[in-house]
Order: C-alpha cells, then sequence, then structure tokens
C-alpha cells in the first residue's frame, strides 16, 4: 500500500465528518447513531440526503454548498476515496456534511424508518449481468424504502442507457411517481447549478460525449416490488477508463 494513501486512512481517523463502519467494525460494536443522526452525527436537526456510492464525495459536497437547509451523507466503502470529499468539509467546516464508510448491503444498519428524506444515486455500476448487484433494483429500492420517509424521492444520475431504460422500466411496472426525467440532462435545459455538479465520472463520461441521464421518481410501500423485463435492453457497449489513465478533452 502507497504513502499516500496510508496518509489519507491515517487523516479519515481524525476527520470529525468521518463515520467508517466495514462490515467487521459493525458486526463488532454496532452503529451509536441510528435514529439519531440529527442531535447525535448533525449538532443542526435538519432534513437528511444520502448519496450512495459516493467516490470523492463531490457530489456531497455540492449539494451540502448549495443546500444548507439539508444534512448530507456521502455513503462508500473506498476510504481513500472518501478522504477527497471529507478533507474539504473539514477545511470548509461545512456543519451539515458527513461520510459515512460501509457497504451500501448494510445500509439499513445506519438508519431508522423515516429518517432519510431523499437518496441520490450517482452514477454506479450498471451492473448489467447482475440485478440483484443494481442499486435501483428491487432488492435495494426495498432497503431504502425502510429508512426512507413517506413519500421519500431517489434520484438516479447515470451515463448509462442500459441501468437508465431498466431503472425507467422498474419506475412505472410498480407506479411509483415520476418527478422528473430526461435521457440527455445538459441538451434538456434540466441542468440547474444542483442537477450540474460534476463527479469525477460524470466528468468522464462528458468528456467522451456521453449524454447524461437523470430520473427522479417517489417510492410507495405497496411491496413487493416487481422487477421488470430486461432482455430487449440494450447493453452498454463502453466502460469506465482506470482512475489514472487521461481524460480526453470535451470540446
Amino acid at each position: 500500500m502507497g504513502k499516500n494513501k496510508l496518509k489519507k486512512f491515517a487523516d479519515m481517523k481524525g476527520f470529525k465528518c468521518a463515520l467508517q463502519y466495514p462490515r467487521e467494525q459493525l458486526i463488532a460494536t454496532g452503529f451509536p447513531y441510528k435514529g439519531q443522526w440529527n442531535g447525535g452525527v448533525f449538532a443542526v436537526s435538519r432534513p437528511i440526503v444520502l448519496e450512495l456510492g459516493c467516490g470523492k464525495g463531490e457530489y456531497t459536497v455540492g449539494l451540502a454548498r448549495a443546500h444548507a437547509d439539508h444534512n448530507h451523507i456521502g455513503v462508500d466503502i473506498k476510504g481513500a476515496r472518501l478522504w477527497s470529499g471529507a478533507k474539504c468539509v473539514e477545511e470548509e467546516g461545512l456543519d451539515n456534511a458527513a461520510f459515512l464508510r460501509t457497504e451500501i448491503e448494510n445500509i439499513s444498519a445506519f438508519f431508522d424508518g423515516g429518517e432519510v428524506d431523499e437518496v441520490w444515486i450517482t452514477f454506479p455500476d450498471p451492473q448489467m449481468q447482475k440485478t440483484r448487484k443494481r442499486l435501483t433494483s428491487t432488492r435495494f429500492l426495498t432497503l431504502y424504502a425502510g429508512f426512507l420517509r413517506p413519500g421519500g424521492i431517489i434520484h438516479l444520475k447515470t451515463d448509462s442507457p442500459f441501468l437508465y431504460e431498466y431503472t425507467r422500466r422498474l419506475v412505472e411496472l410498480n407506479g411509483f411517481e415520476i418527478l422528473e426525467q430526461t435521457d440527455d440532462l445538459y441538451g434538456s435545459g434540466m441542468a440547474d447549478p444542483v442537477r450540474s455538479i460534476k463527479t469525477y465520472y460524470e466528468t468522464q463520461w462528458l468528456a467522451r460525449g456521453k449524454t447524461i441521464k437523470l430520473l427522479s421518481f417517489r417510492l410507495h410501500d405497496r411491496f413487493p416490488y416487481l422487477e421488470p423485463e430486461t432482455e430487449d435492453i440494450e447493453r452498454d457497449d463502453y466502460r469506465s477508463m482506470p482512475r489514472h489513465a487521461q481524460l480526453p478533452v470535451a470540446d
């Protein structure tokens, strides 16, 4: 392991905004702030917004800057990535942003029913071969419903035509209320300052000429949720570039 990564891990232990509970830690100690994020982690009680698979935390930090009337939590398992967002929060003194290092499969262990208002899912792996691993699958939406307030909102922002179409079909099949949808965010006129916050991966996709899709919808509690047919959905024909790769220059 490189010295830079070791330093980031050491920094993370000292960041007040960073809570680290990977599976082994969660099993060993449990999570003391379930149902108590407001008052326990955040000094000021505000509606809570999650970003799942937040990577470097660009969206979480951007949302916290734009919406001081909400508390924002970025979730990822990669501590070295979370370091970037946590460092920004510490340096800027943002009191409405935090980061949680854990596996998203365990997210229900961290939040009580109705504790969260909104969930952002930004540029996840589309998992074209593994339905259960898609962060918008019925498996995960059922987990989210367990801690979202009634009428809570899910936002998906993705470059993937496959994941966008899969999620759109799932939303329609289950009768979720669609709030916004577009398969070309920046060509639709919907790209306000919040929707235009760019993560590392969004910058990559835009530089490669990919369009950005947005789908926002409300969950209901009529279970079980149903999976749509996907055999006729065309699979994506591209992959992410390694993080060390040189990004092409967008026109």
